[in-house]
């Protein structure tokens, strides 16, 4: 990396510094990439057991009123081995929205603490917490939005994808694609200009207004959108099958009913992947995932509608096109780029030249007194 790039990515930190990460409509496409670049470097720290502590002193709470295993897991272990020390309130651990607003719950919390994550209901919630806190507050969840799940979406598939960029990729979501995640991933596709496709059933197609946003988005970025209840026609030649929960956190058992009889035909298969003509095609899926029988909830829909596994079979979720583990560990690098990004104490320009120079490899002494090369 030349020096004028590193030079571009300490202004990209500058500007991110204190501000809050609630929703990727509202990030540039090269703070996007920042925020992975950033958590590969990271990541290769940790591996490397070399990880320097850009959170020391920091204190983040998350705020639950949904429960998760992800999320809080990839906070809290992105908090600890960055520094910083962490609190965790669930559902029924504060006052919020029983006898306090979240207006005051926020200019409390922000007394106390220097970073906040939010996890529960409305967006309109998260916005309300960043707008009266006076720290950064980090979304890991609403109703509409699910931007930390997209940036560890993305760093996989480049994992996966040696050698491209995102621009160069293509993906589709089968299911639902009203959800929070297939909201995310269609804004986080335009917003780097990837090839995205949105495939389910046209009565569960995304909002008019949100998919316009995004196409106003593409357009500047060269990206490509599609919206489609054809299975063929969304799945052809894509790199990557995503597709999540039929039912979404906090809507009713009775919706299944409803849901099954729309979704059936968009269940991912060993039938569905092959149908995208790519030997090489991977599947995610932002878990937990229904792929079998084994769990109550799997047991209670075999029972009732004879189906061993929802949203994805078992042979697909097993197989060696799965990538969703790999997706799972990645949420903890992105997030704990999201937080030394917008909360971590160094942000000059020699730090950027020492994060991201790529060291020269030593020349090695040959035993005689001469040079090895």
């Amino acid at each position: 990396m030349g020096f004028l790039a590193i030079m571009d990515k300490g202004k990209i930190a500058a500007g991110l510094k204190g501000k809050s990460f609630l929703e990727l409509l509202n990030n540039t496409p090269e703070e996007i990439q920042y925020f992975i670049d950033l958590s590969i470097e990271l990541k290769k720290q940790k591996k490397e057991h070399k990880e320097v502590k850009h959170l020391e002193g920091k204190n983040i709470v998350l705020l639950f009123e949904k429960d998760s295993t992800r999320t809080r897991c990839a906070f809290e272990v992105a908090c600890y081995d960055q520094g910083g020390q962490c609190t965790y309130i669930g559902p029924t651990g504060s006052q919020m929205g029983t006898k306090e607003t979240m207006k005051d719950t926020a200019r409390v919390l922000g007394r106390m603490y220097d970073g906040i994550e939010y996890r529960g209901f409305g967006q309109y919630i998260v916005e309300e917490l960043a707008k009266h806190a006076g720290v950064p507050v980090w979304n890991g969840l609403t109703d509409e939005a699910h931007p930390t799940q997209i940036l560890a979406d993305f760093l996989t598939m480049l994992e996966h994808s040696k050698g491209k960029k995102l621009k160069d990729l293509k993906y589709v979501f089968m299911g639902d694609t009203r959800n929070n995640v297939a909201r995310s991933l269609l804004i986080g596709g335009a917003k780097m200009g990837m090839d995205v496709r949105m495939c389910g059933p046209a009565s569960l197609f995304p909002d008019k207004e949100w998919v316009a946003k995004c196409e106003e988005v593409a357009k500047t970025t060269g990206g490509k959108i599609t919206i489609t209840d054809d299975v063929k026609k969304g799945v052809e030649g894509v790199d990557f099958i995503y597709t999540d929960v039929w039912v979404s956190m906090g809507e009713p058992k009775e919706k299944w009913k409803e849901r099954i009889t729309l979704l059936k035909p968009y269940i991912v298969s060993s039938e569905l992947m092959k149908l995208t003509g790519n030997p090489e095609v991977k599947f995610m899926h932002c878990l937990p995932a229904f792929h079998n029988k084994d769990t109550k909830v799997g047991a209670e829909i075999f029972k009732e509608y004879g189906l061993n596994g929802v949203e994805v079979t078992e042979d697909v979720f097993e197989s060696k096109h799965s990538i969703v583990f790999d997706e799972a560990e990645n949420r903890m690098h992105t997030i704990k780029a999201v937080m030394v990004a917008t909360l971590g104490k160094q942000y000059s320009p020699k730090f950027h030249l020492t994060l991201f120079k790529k060291k020269k490899k030593k020349k090695k002494k040959e035993p005689g007194g001469g040079l090895l090369y």
